[in-house]
C-alpha cells in the first residue's frame, strides 16, 4: 500500500476534494430515512397539505442533492484514478527501460507485461475505490447504526451485535487474501508467456502441427492460473454468504422486535419504516467493506509486485575512473580476458539461461579508430554476447571492457551507447513509417535519411512503396519481407553517423550481391566508423580488418582472413564448406 499511497500524494487536493464530496452525497444520503420519518410520524397526522408538499420537496431536493454529489466525487475520482495509474505506468516503464541485462533476465518479460498492464490495472481500481467506496461505506455503516440509536436504542443494539462479528470475520478472512492473489499474478505470468510465445511462433506451430499439443500446453498453464484465481475468490468470498445470513436474521429480529414495540407505543410507525432503510443500508455497508479487502488484496499483490520491479537498485552504477582498470593499450574498442557467465549477479538467478555454462572465456581482442572485425561461429558460442557487454547491457564478471580508453563502466549509459549504430537478431520494425522508423528520435533531415537508405541498399524497394519513406510499417514489419526489414534496420543504424556500427547476423535474409553492395557501401561511406559485424557467412567477414572465430565462448581462432585460413581449422572447414574450396 506504500506505492499506492506514495502516488497519490501528487494528487493529495484532488483526492481530498473527492472524498468531501463523496461525504456530502453520503450524508444527504443518511438524511433521507430521517426526513421520511419525520414525515409520516410528525406532518402527515397533522393533515396540512402544505407541510406534505414542503417536507415532500425536501426530500426529492435531498434525493437529487445525493445524486450529484455521488456523480461529481465519482468523476472526481475516475480521473484521479487514470492518472495515478499513469504515474505508475510511466515510473514502471522508466524503470524497466533501465533495468540491466541481468534484472531483465531475473524479472521475465511476461511478469514484467503483467505488472505494467493487469497489475497497474489493479492500483487503478483501488485508487478509484478508496476515494469512492472507502468514503461512503463507512458513513452508511456506522452514520445508519448512529442514526438508529438516535431513533431507538433498543433495536440499534441488534446492529451493534452483529456489525463487529462481522467485521471480525472479514479481517480474518483478507489476511489470507494477499498471497493468493499474489500466487494470482504469477500464474498470469506463465499464461502471457505461454500466448506470447505461441502467437509469436504460430507458424512453426501450423507447419509442425503442433497446434493440439500447444493447446494442451496453454491449457495447463490456463488451468493452474484459474484454479489459483479461484481459490482466491472462494476464500474472500467466505465472509459474503456468512454476512446475508447474519444480516437477514437481525432484519427479521428488526421487524419483529419493532412490530411489538409499536404496538406497545414505545416507537411511532415511521421509525420503523426509517429503521429498515437504515438498515439497509448497514446491510450495503458491510457487505462493502468485504468488497473493499478484496480489492485491497487484490491491489495490494499487485502493488507489491510493482514495488519489487521499483525498488530495484541499480546494479550498474557508473564508476569513477580512480575504479576502472586502465586499458593496456591505445585501440578505440579493446576486450581484455573477459570472462561472462548469463545469471551471475541476480538475486535467484530464476531465469531461462541462468544455468548455463560460461559464455565467453578469456576473450581479447582490440580495434584501432575505423578498423573492423568480424565475429564468426555456431550458434550459442556467444557472439552476441560480445555486443552485450560492449554496450554495457551486462558487466563482465572478470576482465576489462574499453571504448575510447575508457572502462565502460565509467560512462553515464546514455553517454556510451549514443557512440553506437547497432542491428540486433530479431530487431524490431515498430508500428510506424519507414521514416519514423529510421529517424527513431533522432534530428535528422530527409537527406540524411536518404543516404542511409542509400548505403543500406534500400532505396529501391522503399521508392516503389506507395508513401516511400512514408510507408506505413505493420506491427513487426509483418508486411516487409526478411530482406525489406533487415534493409530498413541497417539503415535506421547508419543515419545517426555512429562511431561503432555493429551488425548482428543482419544480412542473413539478404542475397549474396544485396550483401555485398551494402558491405561496400559500409566500407567506402562509413570508413570513419568502427565496424563490428556479426555473421553466418565466411563472405561477410573475409574483408574484415580482424576476423574473431568462436567455439563455445572460446576464442579458436583471430587474425584476418588469409592467416585464419593457415592456422584455423574450423574456419578454414566453415570456409570450405560454404566456398566448395579454398584460394
Amino acid at each position: 500500500m506504500k506505492l499506492i499511497t506514495h502516488y497519490m500524494g501528487a494528487y493529495s487536493g484532488r483526492i481530498a476534494l473527492s472524498i468531501f464530496i463523496k461525504f456530502l452525497g453520503s450524508v444527504t444520503e443518511l438524511a433521507i430515512p430521517y426526513i421520511l420519518a419525520h414525515l409520516i410520524d410528525e406532518v402527515v397526522p397533522l393533515r396540512s397539505g402544505a407541510l406534505v408538499a414542503l417536507w415532500g420537496a425536501l426530500m426529492i431536493l435531498t434525493a437529487v442533492a445525493t445524486r450529484q454529489f455521488n456523480v461529481c466525487a465519482n468523476r472526481i475520482a475516475v480521473d484521479n484514478a487514470h492518472r495515478v495509474s499513469y504515474d505508475v505506468r510511466q515510473a514502471l516503464f522508466t524503470k524497466t527501460a533501465n533495468l540491466s541485462g541481468t534484472q531483465f533476465d531475473a524479472f521475465g518479460l511476461p511478469s514484467l507485461i503483467s505488472r505494467m498492464t493487469s497489475d497497474s490495472y489493479n492500483v487503478q481500481t483501488c485508487v478509484q475505490a478508496l476515494q469512492t467506496m472507502c468514503t461512503r461505506i463507512p458513513i452508511l455503516l456506522f452514520g445508519g447504526i448512529a442514526a438508529t440509536m438516535l431513533m431507538d436504542p433498543v433495536l440499534a443494539s441488534i446492529l451493534c451485535v452483529i456489525v463487529p462479528v462481522l467485521l471480525v470475520v472479514i479481517l480474518t478472512v483478507s489476511r489470507y487474501g494477499i498471497p493468493l492473489y499474489h500466487r494470482v499474478q504469477d500464474r498470469l505470468d506463465d499464461v502471457v508467456r505461454t500466448m506470447r510465445e505461441d502467437i509469436t511462433g504460430i507458424r512453426v506451430v501450423k507447419a509442425l502441427s503442433k497446434t493440439e499439443y500447444e493447446k494442451r500446453r496453454f491449457a495447463g498453464v490456463n488451468d493452474a492460473m484459474t484454479r489459483a484465481d479461484v481459490l482466491a475468490s472462494t476464500v474472500m468470498a467466505v465472509p459474503g454468504p456468512f454476512m446475508q445470513m447474519c444480516l437477514n436474521t437481525g432484519l427479521t429480529i428488526v421487524v419483529w422486535f419493532g412490530a411489538q414495540r409499536v404496538y406497545s407505543g414505545a416507537i411511532k410507525p415511521g421509525v420503523i419504516l426509517a429503521f429498515l432503510t437504515y438498515f439497509n443500508m448497514i446491510m450495503q455497508g458491510a457487505m462493502g467493506v468485504n468488497r473493499i479487502f478484496m480489492m485491497l488484496s487484490k491491489a495490494t499483490a499487485s502493488a507489491n509486485r510493482i514495488a519489487g520491479v521499483l525498488a530495484a537498485e541499480d546494479d550498474q552504477k557508473v564508476l569513477p575512473a580512480s575504479e576502472c582498470k586502465e586499458p593496456a593499450g591505445d585501440e578505440f574498442i579493446r576486450f581484455e580476458h573477459v570472462d561472462f557467465r548469463y545469471g551471475e549477479g541476480s538475486e535467484n538467478g530464476s531465469f531461462a539461461g541462468a544455468g548455463r555454462g560460461k559464455c565467453l572465456s578469456d576473450i581479447s581482442f582490440a580495434l584501432k579508430r575505423g578498423e573492423s572485425l568480424g565475429i564468426i561461429g555456431p550458434t550459442g558460442c556467444g557472439k552476441t554476447t560480445i555486443v552485450n557487454l560492449l554496450m554495457r547491457f551486462y558487466d563482465a564478471q572478470s576482465g576489462g571492457v574499453f571504448v575510447d580508453g575508457r572502462d565502460v563502466r565509467s560512462y553515464e549509459k546514455d553517454e556510451l551507447r549514443r557512440k553506437f549504430g547497432v542491428v540486433f537478431q530479431n530487431d524490431m520494425v515498430f508500428f510506424n513509417t519507414l521514416r519514423e522508423n529510421i529517424r527513431f528520435g533522432r534530428e535528422l533531415d530527409d537527406r540524411e535519411l536518404m543516404r542511409a537508405v542509400e548505403d543500406a541498399a534500400a532505396s529501391e524497394y522503399i521508392g516503389s512503396l506507395e508513401g516511400g519513406l512514408d510507408y506505413r510499417a505493420d506491427i513487426k514489419g509483418a508486411n516487409l519481407s526478411g530482406g525489406q526489414k533487415q534493409r530498413l534496420l541497417i539503415s535506421r543504424a547508419l543515419a545517426g553517423d555512429p562511431e561503432i556500427l555493429i551488425l548482428d547476423d543482419s544480412s542473413s535474409a539478404l542475397d549474396y550481391k544485396t550483401d555485398a553492395a551494402l558491405r561496400r557501401a559500409i566500407f567506402e561511406h562509413h570508413a570513419h566508423s568502427t565496424t563490428i559485424l556479426i555473421a553466418q557467412r565466411v563472405s561477410s567477414v573475409q574483408n574484415m580488418t580482424h576476423i574473431l572465430v568462436l567455439d563455445n565462448g572460446r576464442c579458436i581462432g583471430y587474425g584476418t582472413h588469409a592467416e585464419l585460413l593457415k592456422t584455423c581449422l574450423a574456419y578454414r572447414e566453415t570456409y570450405r564448406a560454404q566456398m566448395g574450396a579454398l584460394d
